[in-house]
């Protein structure tokens, strides 16, 4: 910084020094400045509404708001609900299977299992045939809880539907279960 930009309006004129010109000229190089950076960055930053990532977590982000807001009540959220509903579908199986089913890596399960089983709403315990695996299951409390949460899911469901259209939700879902394939995943992994 100048001795001049540093010195205030005031004094500037009491100096006969031109008043603003300093600010005007340092907000028009703050600009430049920020439009060449834009302008270096652009190959870097694709157009709004090309990434499929982001686009798929900003819709996550509001569908999970609308289950999160129904399932308040029940004390769950709409991620845990969804851990729940995968246990309870496949029975007693390991972290391993689980895992798997829910397209998660173990150690992300693990944690999302963690509260859960401190809430006594599943049970993980060593498979009695391979010490190593350890198997989920749901408890008593678990498929109450599970039964709670019924209702308020229903009305996320059918608020999601009436907002987006019953087919198009069938159709959304058929493409977002063929994107958490395993055939999908294979196609990824063609060159």
């Amino acid at each position: 910084m100048t001795k001049q930009q540093g010195i205030s309006k005031t004094r500037r004129r009491r100096r006969g020094g031109p008043v603003g010109s300093t600010i005007a000229g340092a907000r028009s190089d703050k600009g430049a400045a920020r439009a060449a950076s834009v302008e270096a960055t652009a190959p870097l930053v694709p157009p709004a509404g090309r990434c499929n990532g982001t686009a798929m977590r900003r819709a996550m982000r509001r569908v999970s708001q609308i289950y999160d807001e129904a399932l308040a009540l029940s004390g769950l959220r709409s991620t845990q609900r969804s851990l729940l509903v995968g246990i309870a579908r496949a029975g007693r199986l390991t972290m391993s299977e689980l895992a798997a089913s829910l397209v998660l890596d173990r150690s992300a399960l693990a944690h999302n299992i963690k509260p859960l089983e401190r809430d006594g709403l599943v049970e993980v315990v060593a498979d009695e045939h391979d010490k190593r695996n350890r198997l989920v299951a749901l408890t008593e409390a678990g498929w109450a809880k599970l039964a709670q949460s019924q209702p308020l899911w229903e009305e996320a469901q059918r608020r999601f539907e009436r907002a987006f259209g019953e087919e198009k939700a069938r159709a959304f879902r058929a493409t977002l279960d063929y994107i958490a394939s395993p055939e999908f995943a294979l196609r990824l992994d063609c060159k």
